[in-house]
């Protein structure tokens, strides 16, 4: 299979819907969820601006284990009691944080990173992991970021089935 990005054009909004066109593609007839998880990192890596990093971490019943991602290396196991991440794994709400260093308890990883959004990963009522995307630029995560995300996180989920 050749897979070509197409450049995302219109409002933001808009670019999310094409976004969105383009992983249901990718994702298209593939349950593998390590497969998906990689192509899904690198799709979204590629297509959105002012990201150093996009991934997956999955739950194996006692933590979030980093799994399929672009951008530096990263933390390995993240507590659900820890960061932005486990933050979002608790609570099963996205979180979106404008600037990391006013989040009690962030883990970084990278220290270039300003914003975060994390997205709960969740079939049915159980947890599969989490969609973490970090910015260096504080702010960088709005609604229609979140809505675009959390449409993407959900495809991933669907493709999962």
């Amino acid at each position: 299979m050749s897979f070509s990005a197409i450049p995302l054009t219109g409002s933001k909004p808009d670019q999310y819907a094409q976004l969105l066109a383009q992983a249901r593609g990718l994702l298209h007839g593939e349950r593998d969820r390590i497969a998906n998880a990689a192509n899904l990192s690198a799709l979204v890596y590629h297509a959105l601006p002012q990201l150093n990093w996009v991934g997956f971490y999955f739950y194996d019943g006692n933590e979030l284990v980093v799994g399929p991602f672009q951008g530096l290396p990263a933390c390995v196991r993240i507590p659900l009691d820890k960061g932005v991440c486990g933050a979002a794994a608790r609570s099963g709400q996205t979180q979106r944080v404008a600037d990391v260093h006013d989040f009690p308890g962030h883990i970084a990883c990278d220290a270039a990173s300003r914003s975060e959004l994390v997205v709960p990963l969740f079939d049915g009522g159980r947890l599969v992991g989490v969609f973490d995307l970090d910015s260096p630029e504080p702010g960088r995560f709005d609604a229609d970021d979140q809505q675009g995300l959390e449409a993407l996180a959900a495809a991933f989920v669907e493709s999962l089935r």
